[in-house]
This record gives structure tokens, sequence and C-alpha cells, in this order.
């Protein structure tokens, strides 16, 4: 999964906030200060321009973070990763 450079932020992130959330890049960069909106509509493009690829990247994580959720039967670890699972 590509990553904005210098930072700890991952493009999908940037995606999930734009389409999950429906926030414009300027509301992203609100929630996500340290991101400048250069930042952003880079992550943005990147996605677009590789939309497939990185949709099925999502979609794997996606399904691996609720397989590995469904393994786990301490009730607290559960919903710690719930939370997790519903801020990306």
């Amino acid at each position: 999964m590509p990553w904005l450079a210098y930072t700890k932020v991952k493009v999908a992130e940037v995606v999930l906030d734009k389409i999950a959330c429906g926030w414009s890049p300027e509301e992203i960069h609100f929630q996500h200060p340290h991101l400048s909106l250069a930042q952003i509509y880079a992550a943005l493009t990147f996605y677009y321009e590789n939309e497939a690829e990185l949709d099925r990247q999502i979609l794997e994580t996606l399904e691996e973070t609720a397989e590995l959720s469904q393994r786990v039967s301490d009730p607290e670890l559960k919903r710690k990763l719930s939370e997790v699972k519903r801020s990306r």
C-alpha cells in the first residue's frame, strides 16, 4: 500500500476519507492539518490513476481485518479493533 512521502499516512487513508466520509480535499486538510492540500490532491490523483489496484488492496485489507477480528476472543480487543476499522 503506497504512503504519502515524508508522512505516516497511507494513500488509502486519504481515499477512504474522501469515499467513506464524503469529505472534500479541504475537509480532509481540516481533519488532518499535518497534510498539505498538495499532498491530499497527490494522493487522490494517484488513487484515480491506479483505482482498480488500490480498490483491490483496500478491500483485501478490510477483509483481513474482519477475519482477524472474528478470530479474536477477547471482547475488549474486539471492541478496539472495531473502532480502528470504523475510523478508517
